[in-house]
């Protein structure tokens, strides 16, 4: 979530290459507004392009990101499973960060809950923050530094957001631009149809609406070709 995206372990649908289980990844974004004096941390669901939450802050410590994806695990209904899933041999090698034990133990069954993506901002790479995640089951990947693109879809959130709803960036007082960012965040989940996700929003593809959708406008296509070759062929039969 522009602190980068939520990703998800788990079976994959035939069709669209997604995940259809409750096992997200996370991913982290922050962005700054200047005239309010204040950065933005957001959590975003990288399978859904769902934004499950914002932090609006001045500073960037891992104190922000703790409390943004305790809020995101809330939210998701996910704090009690975060808190029992992990094993302590688990937990010891996603602190550790170590990579030959975490596969050793993924290969045995005991994966993590979530996979965290972000960049290489300090916030992330601390070690309180790596021993938060690492208590909650979810493991860390990194995107190469200087490598924006590593981490695509969240770099493009505020992107997006400041484009769309420009109003955003002239706001000065913190408390309306946190109220702002939270009406902006329901729009963009619930009405704003997603590219990447095949014109669905991110709340119907959270909520495994978006096949049916996708496939009920193939199905719309289909029907109105026929029918237009139909009356195409009935109009030349009636021709004299």
């Amino acid at each position: 979530m522009r602190w980068k995206s939520l990703v998800r372990f788990g079976r994959r649908s035939a069709e669209t290459g997604r995940s259809q289980d409750r096992h997200r990844a996370a991913d982290r974004p922050h962005t700054h507004f200047t005239r309010a004096r204040r950065a933005a941390i957001a959590i975003l669901d990288m399978v859904s392009r769902k934004w499950l939450t914002t932090l609006v802050a001045a500073e960037e410590s891992s104190t922000q990101v703790e409390v943004a994806f305790t809020a995101a695990l809330d939210a998701e209904g996910m704090s009690e499973a975060a808190e029992s899933w992990a094993s302590p041999e688990l937990q010891a090698a996603l602190a550790d960060r170590d990579h030959d034990a975490l596969a050793e133990l993924t290969t045995a069954g005991q994966v993590p809950l979530l996979l965290a993506v972000s960049d290489n901002g300090p916030q992330m790479r601390s070690y309180s923050t790596r021993e938060f995640m690492a208590a909650l089951a979810i493991a860390q990947h990194f995107g190469r530094p200087s490598t924006p693109t590593d981490q695509a879809w969240i770099e493009t959130l505020f992107g997006h957001v400041k484009g769309e709803w420009p109003h955003l960036e002239k706001i000065r007082d913190p408390g309306e631009l946190e109220l702002e960012l939270d009406r902006t965040r329901l729009e963009y989940n619930a009405v704003r149809l997603h590219a990447s996700i095949g014109y669905v929003t991110p709340d119907d593809e959270h909520e495994g609406r978006g096949d049916a959708i996708r496939q009920a406008r193939r199905d719309g296509l289909e029907q109105a070709r026929r029918h237009r070759i139909n009356y195409r062929r009935t109009q030349r039969q009636a021709a004299p």
